[in-house]
């Protein structure tokens, strides 16, 4: 199908093809779902599946008809990068069950390199290069008659008399096309990327350019306190020992008595949402000041320390916001793994001239898709383990070993992180641990995480909330006095509490502290 010689064909031909090959090389995952998913009856789905592949061949028949007439050269150059989109798309859809919606696009924005390396493999470039660079090729290299306009008008507007009798005769599936649109838009190339990179791009654009500032808040005491929160990256509550996981890889974090175990869920199953929900007084699609923005504002000490990315814009003033990298040259260590963040920590605290100091580590010590990257080898206590998800899906208990070994070292960060705030006896001392969100194993074929929340799995949004604070720094709040199940805008208040900040952003009903 993908053959092309150097003898010219008609544009009518050239766009039947190319109508013909995004039917079948990118779009089968769709009618999968539609099969699979259809409440119609034998026939009706039949019929359904029939009109669906009616209206795709005819609707990618026009795009293409259309940009190649209209834009010529270039037109071919938009198709073969299409084509290219479209491989690399549906490979992600078939490997990881992954849908192309708008949060997937935010995440690919969000994305560095060397998290995004983790991804390639052989049998990647390999489906690229079939399903993708063949067909740009043929996009770029065949010769075409473009012929007339009036060619145009006749093919693009029975096209569109097409579409829209095939439609009005699937008029009686528009609640469930209703119901099922995410799933279904997120599985349609080349439209899934193309429309929620638009909405993305919109979305951006219409956000604050400033935050929305909350009312002022005034420190009430000068008694010495930090709060050290650490914000998890991708740790699920299900393979946590804390929890009840069968596994020790909890050793350390279990035997600290004075540590609360708290039920709780993330608000989204991406870090950005996921973060940002960590730090702002409440749900919302605005941006509202976050905590360690509002927290400086009000006069408090705060520094950032992260090895991750995706977090919502931090203004806590020059030289607070420190990355991995300058961590590593800071102190001359190397910087591969997580427990750079607490280098020098003690001394920073201890040369504070506040009395509040908040200290915010963004982690990534259970990122996938490369588990088993992000702790040190001497962590590497169940064997053997998966490289990455793509090799861990031919062996889900590989990949399950790998992601226990990060929460192994995520327990040794966390420790070593409680056995310095003890020793800091002149001050008032809490850690809190909190993920952005879960994480799928190959439960039901789902790997990693990213699905909309009315779509995702528990183990992509159950996560841990972990809280130790000194002796009679706060009195907590009794069982009885919370919901069973936590959210994560309980961290906001609950710092507030901690810092002695006296606002009108303050909930109590969100404070874990009494």
């Amino acid at each position: 199908m993908m053959k092309f010689s150097r003898k010219p064909i008609s544009l009518f031909t050239f766009s039947c093809i190319l109508s013909i090959a995004t039917l079948l090389l990118y779009n089968i995952p769709f009618f999968n779902y539609v099969a699979e998913t259809s409440n119609a009856t034998a026939g009706g789905r039949l019929f359904l599946l029939t009109s669906l592949v009616v209206i795709m061949l005819v609707l990618h028949f026009m795009m293409a008809y259309l940009t190649m007439y209209l834009l010529r050269m270039v037109g071919r150059i938009l198709l073969a990068i299409l084509a290219i989109i479209n491989a690399t798309a549906v490979y992600f859809i078939i490997t990881y069950s992954v849908m192309i919606d708008a949060t997937t696009i935010e995440n690919v924005f969000n994305t560095r390199y060397s998290e995004a390396s983790g991804f390639f493999s052989w049998s990647l470039w390999t489906f690229i290069f079939v399903c993708g660079v063949l067909p740009a090729l043929f996009c770029l290299l065949q010769p075409v008659v473009i012929g007339k306009a009036k060619k145009l008008g006749i093919y693009c507007g029975s096209s569109l008399v097409i579409i829209l009798i095939t439609a009005a005769m699937n008029i009686s599936q528009t609640l469930w096309i209703s119901q099922h649109d995410t799933e279904l838009g997120g599985l349609l190339q080349p439209w899934s990327y193309l429309v929620n990179t638009g909405r993305v791009i919109s979305f951006s654009q219409e956000e604050q350019a400033e935050e929305i500032k909350l009312p002022d808040g005034k420190i009430m005491d000068d008694e010495k306190a930090v709060v050290v929160l650490v914000i998890g990256e991708s740790a699920r509550k299900a393979n946590f020992q804390l929890y009840g996981y069968a596994r020790k890889n909890n050793p350390l974090l279990s035997k600290v008595e004075d540590l609360k175990v708290y039920q709780a869920n993330s608000c989204a199953t991406y870090t950005t949402a996921g973060t940002k929900a960590i730090l702002e007084p409440k749900n919302s699609d605005d941006l509202y000041e976050l905590l360690p923005n509002y927290a400086y504002r009000t006069g408090a000490d705060v520094t950032w320390r992260t090895s991750n990315w995706g977090e919502p814009p931090i203004h806590i003033g020059e030289g607070q916001y420190i990355t991995d990298p300058e961590l590593g040259k800071q102190y001359g260590v190397p910087n591969t793994y997580d427990n750079i963040l607490l280098h020098g920590l003690r001394e920073r605290i201890l040369s504070s001239q506040k009395n509040k100091v908040l200290i915010v580590l963004h982690t990534s010590t259970s990122h996938g898709p490369n588990y088993a990257d992000k702790y040190p080898k001497e962590f590497e206590m169940y064997k053997p383990v998966a490289r990455n998800v793509e090799e861990g899906e031919k062996n889900v208990g590989t990949l399950v070993n790998a992601y226990d070994n990060s929460i192994l070292y995520t327990d040794y960060l966390l420790d070593s992180l409680i056995k310095t705030l003890r020793g800091m006896s002149d001050w008032k001392r809490a850690m809190i641990f909190i993920s952005d969100h879960g994480e799928s194993l190959g439960e039901n074929k789902m790997f990693m995480h990213g699905l909309p929340m009315r779509l995702a799995p528990k183990e992509q949004y159950e996560i841990p909330f972990l809280v130790w604070t000194s002796k009679d720094y706060r009195e907590y709040k009794t069982a009885d006095e919370l919901p069973k199940v936590l959210e994560q805008h309980f961290i906001f208040h609950s710092i507030l509490n901690l810092l002695s900040i006296q606002s009108p952003a303050y909930d109590p009903n969100f404070d874990i502290f009494k």
